[in-house]
């Protein structure tokens, strides 16, 4: 081949396809970078509002304040440091955990309505709250019984999917129809159990139900970050993997991937980031289902990069949200139905506009 023809490549040069390949990956980090700052942003308008405003400035002032430790107005102190900034930090941890979740569960499944709700994460999850709310009977003793019973009930839905997975070859379609017959199974036993809890018992099971950032503090915290650090570095490291996964199981095997148990692991660190998440905040819905969608008009179905950006736009997209909750009533509008109320018509919209070759 000649100097001149191996500088070119179906017409154009080689030079061409290096620049318009690197717009092509700006563009993707620009969406990812515009996300994270409209989430730090949101963040700090986040930290001023509620019962009782704070400005601004004054928020930052407490928060510095308060790490060199020269506290001035404990009231104030209370509010922004122990009240506030948990949420906010919470809502960080749930949008990127539970949109990676989602994102890695609809590539190994090939199924757009793939998420931690309709695999039975969730379901599980509220069944082990109301459980411990309504009847007392828990996994663990003391003020941890409550999430240890959520967290413990919320794997099961996955390890019924691992269970049957290994009993016979099962395709990716028949793995999600197991988690909603599970999910419908615990929705009909705890729907069972609140007919017969007492109303402050039904008042508590209802408002861990609908999913709120109110259970954050700075003692579960930590818990939340681990889990979710490492499942985000577990499942960034097998983005790749994830695109084979998506491209077929028998491209996987001509690379020598084991699909099955590959498939399986990502749904195992899928279902345990998920349970660490929902077991503090209740069942907080369409953060899985719709960010990694929205991701994906914008990114395409590249989990390199598709993971990272469904991570940050699920961060804006839940402290959007409970700035929504906190404007319109408060203290009493949770986080869990915003996302619901947002998310619904959302995804109707999403699914009218999304093309098919998007998942190809």
């Amino acid at each position: 081949m000649k100097a001149e023809d191996a500088a070119v490549v179906d017409g154009f040069s080689r030079e061409a396809v290096r620049e318009s390949f690197g717009r092509y990956i700006w563009k993707k980090w620009v969406f990812i970078a515009l996300c994270v700052l409209g989430s730090f942003l949101a963040g700090l308008y986040l930290l001023t509002i509620g019962d009782y405003p704070i400005g601004f400035w004054e928020s930052f002032e407490i928060v510095i304040d308060h790490i060199v430790g020269d506290i001035g107005d404990k009231t104030k102190d209370f509010i922004v440091w122990d009240r506030r900034l948990p949420m906010i930090l919470m809502a960080v941890l749930v949008g990127v955990g539970l949109s990676l979740a989602g994102a890695t569960m609809q590539s190994v499944l090939k199924n757009p309505l793939a998420d931690p709700y309709t695999t039975g994460i969730s379901s599980g999850a509220a069944f082990g709250a109301t459980l411990a709310i309504v009847s007392g009977i828990t996994v663990a003793t003391g003020e941890w019984g409550l999430v240890a019973n959520a967290f413990v009930f919320s794997l099961i839905p996955m390890g019924v999917i691992v269970l049957i997975s290994t009993i016979r070859h099962t395709s990716p379609t028949t793995m999600i129809l197991a988690g909603i017959a599970v999910m419908y199974t615990f929705s009909a036993l705890t729907t069972v159990i609140r007919l017969r809890a007492d109303p402050d018992a039904l008042k508590e099971v209802y408002a861990w139900g609908v999913g709120s950032l109110g259970y954050a503090s700075w003692d579960n915290l930590p818990i939340v970050f681990a889990v979710v650090l490492v499942g985000a570095t577990a499942m960034q490291l097998l983005s790749r993997t994830l695109n084979i996964l998506a491209a077929g199981d028998d491209n996987a095997k001509s690379l020598g991937i084991d699909a099955d148990r590959m498939r399986t692991v990502s749904l195992l660190i899928a279902s345990l980031v998920t349970a660490s998440i929902v077991c503090f905040t209740g069942t907080i819905g369409f953060v899985g289902l719709v960010c990694p969608h929205i991701a994906r008009m914008f990114i395409g179905s590249d989990n390199r990069f598709l993971l990272p950006a469904s991570a940050a736009f699920g961060t804006l997209f839940v402290i959007v949200a409970d700035i929504i909750a906190i404007g319109l009533v408060p203290d009493s509008l949770e986080v869990g139905v915003v996302l619901s109320f947002v998310g619904g018509p959302m995804f109707l919209y999403i699914l009218v506009r999304q093309r098919r070759e998007a998942w190809r």
